[in-house]
């Protein structure tokens, strides 16, 4: 009804709340056969003439496994109509198969026992159509004149507008082409009545050309003009539904950048714009997979600032987090591009150790050393006087770790040197055995 009023933005809204709802490869409820099947005959009319139909034919399939007469008899009219609408606007060639297997659906639709009169027109007045296109003439006139009989009696102006059209190509295929004319006419005009673009510009085609064949220019040329305003509604429902396409995309993008942003945000530390634990335990999985694979030894240095509380202490926490992003800046500059920086909690920085491709893997075992001793020169030789004051300068003890471990394992062998460089006095580097050696020693003992 939506398509119908030209409300193309609703319409295409309610066809895709309608698609989803359902999976068509698994459903079995005859409800979901007419939604599919609707769906379908919506996509024929806006000239998507290929899912169309591969649309109408899952819903058929979704119908007999339903094994609901009604909404079987449903889908058979339409697919059965649209191979119908095929046939007529394709290659004559390939026409009389085309007609042929829509013969077949509507003829099964016909011997369902259904209880809407509407459908059951809508299955004569398409199946009249295909005996037309087989060749079998005389009944498919005889079979178009019921369908306008009962057409008139339901005041069914969908009815009426097949089964004059039908007719008119039986008197077009018989030379009767007066009759044809009159006959051809009188289809557009119940196809422009219940505003069918898709019947309008298939019906007044057949019109223009039964009066090219009269030699009659003036009835050709507003059969034309039929078809060409009614092209018009069909490219002008077109462009409103890419317009709205375009619409919903721009949304969607939207949307998923501020996912991106908020995922961002979350695993991203506020106060340095260093990753945060959540970022750090994001990315650590997909960078030790990545060295590993590339044969080489991943490390991981964990870095704590000394005397941290005595800077806050002397110098207030303003200027406690401001030697934090100091100190974060440091960490930056000293590492690698590849290299994962983060701030784990408080005044505790780690730094995850990536390939980035250069030196050999005979090198591995100098890797985290040397970082983390360019961090600790970096932190104690920095001019803190301008975020500090005469406050008490930080440095920091690092304690570094490596081996083809998980996050966890590194962390936990690093932290032990951490320990031990806060014990030798702060201001140092300790490196950890293997992690792999631990577990080893370990399970020896």
């Amino acid at each position: 009804m939506a398509w119908r009023l030209g409300r193309i933005p609703l319409a295409l809204e309610l066809a895709a709340e309608g698609w989803l709802d359902f999976d068509p490869e698994t459903t079995d409820h005859p409800a979901a056969a007419q939604t599919l099947s609707t769906l379908g005959y919506l996509l024929e009319g806006m000239g998507h003439r290929h899912g169309a139909l591969d649309i109408l034919r899952k819903a058929m399939k979704i119908a007999r496994r339903a094994n609901g007469p009604d909404a079987l008899a449903q889908c058979l009219q339409r697919l059965g109509g649209t191979l119908n609408f095929r046939a007529a606007s394709g290659p004559a060639a390939a026409a009389p198969a085309i007609f042929a297997e829509a013969k077949g659906y509507l003829a099964e639709g016909l011997t369902l026992h259904t209880v809407d009169d509407h459908v059951h027109r809508g299955l004569l007045g398409a199946y009249s159509r295909s005996l037309a296109g087989v060749g079998e003439l005389e009944h498919a006139e005889k079979v178009a004149r019921q369908v306008l009989d009962l057409a008139l009696e339901a005041k069914d102006h969908w009815g009426k507008a097949v089964g004059n059209w039908v007719l008119a190509v039986v008197c077009r295929e018989r030379g009767e082409l007066v009759a044809a004319r009159t006959l051809a006419s009188r289809s557009v005009a119940s196809a422009q009545v219940i505003n069918d673009t898709s019947l309008v510009l298939r019906f007044s085609l057949d019109l223009a050309d039964i009066c090219t064949e009269l030699d009659d220019s003036v009835g050709e040329a507003a059969a034309l003009r039929y078809s060409v305003a009614a092209g018009t509604r069909a490219n002008e429902s077109l462009q409103e539904g890419l317009g709205q396409a375009l619409e919903q995309r721009l949304l969607a993008v939207q949307a998923q950048q501020a996912k991106v942003a908020a995922e961002e945000a979350a695993a991203r530390d506020p106060l340095t714009g260093l990753a945060n634990r959540l970022g750090l335990e994001r990315a650590a999985a997909l960078l030790l997979e990545s060295t590993a694979s590339r044969g080489r030894v991943p490390w991981l240095v964990l870095v704590d600032v000394d005397w941290f509380k005595g800077v806050n202490d002397d110098a207030g926490h303003a200027a406690g987090d401001a030697a934090l992003r100091e100190i974060a800046q440091l960490l930056r500059r000293e590492c690698r591009t590849d290299d994962l920086v983060a701030r784990w909690a408080g005044d505790e920085f780690v730094v995850l150790l990536g390939d980035n491709g250069s030196g050999s893997p005979s090198t591995d075992h100098e890797v985290g050393p040397t970082v983390a001793e360019r961090i600790r020169a970096a932190v104690d030789g920095h001019d803190w006087s301008m975020v500090l004051g005469t406050a008490r300068r930080p440095t920091v003890s690092i304690g570094v770790a490596a081996g083809p471990a998980k996050l966890d394992q590194l962390f936990a062998a690093a932290d032990m040197a951490l320990y031990r460089a806060k014990r030798h006095g702060r201001n140092r580097v300790e490196v950890e055995p293997l992690v792999h050696e631990i577990t080893e020693t370990m399970s020896g003992n």
